[in-house]
């Protein structure tokens, strides 16, 4: 593969950029040549030869940005190497089994020609915008349930599956 990995997200309060941030260095540490972007700011995906996209879950959903990236380069992104990856579950279960994607997610996947997705587990800590956040926080629900060791077995497997794509299918 020729060219620049894009790494964006969506986020609300941080949690997934952290994990794209993981992601990102993962694969420089391959090294990849590696730019992170908030999925919103993204205006162009051309002149990267690889796209992981991750969102955190909101109600089954991925965060409104990562949808809206996925939605505006389609095209583009049907055209690279892409994986999306999930952040969210507030307990263990992320890494003990491993979760499908959300419907909207699978969709996107099966549509574009996504090679793999992955769900982490999410974090929620004080401070945390939003009513439903506050709201899990009191219910004394939230934590930090992200493994980064798990994050960057996974991100080094998608740097080698890109260096793979070096025959030129990109």
């Amino acid at each position: 593969m020729t060219g620049t990995v894009l790494v964006t997200y969506g986020t609300t309060n941080g949690s997934t950029a952290r994990i794209a941030q993981t992601v990102a260095d993962a694969l420089r540490k391959d090294g990849l040549t590696v730019d992170t972007h908030p999925a919103g700011s993204v205006t162009d995906v051309t002149p990267y030869g690889a796209v992981v996209v991750g969102g955190g879950l909101y109600a089954g959903r991925w965060h409104k940005d990562a949808r809206g990236f996925v939605r505006r380069h389609r095209r583009a992104l049907a055209e690279r190497p892409l994986w999306f990856f999930s952040s969210g579950p507030l307990d263990d279960s992320a890494s003990k089994r491993a979760i499908p994607p959300v419907r909207g997610v699978r969709r996107a996947m099966t549509q574009l020609g996504a090679r793999g997705h992955v769900t982490f587990g999410g974090s929620l800590e004080e401070g945390a915008k939003g009513w439903l956040a506050q709201r899990i926080l009191r219910s004394g629900n939230g934590g930090d349930f992200r493994d980064f060791t798990a994050i960057e077995a996974w991100a080094a497997g998608v740097a080698g599956e890109i260096r793979g794509t070096d025959d030129g299918d990109t």
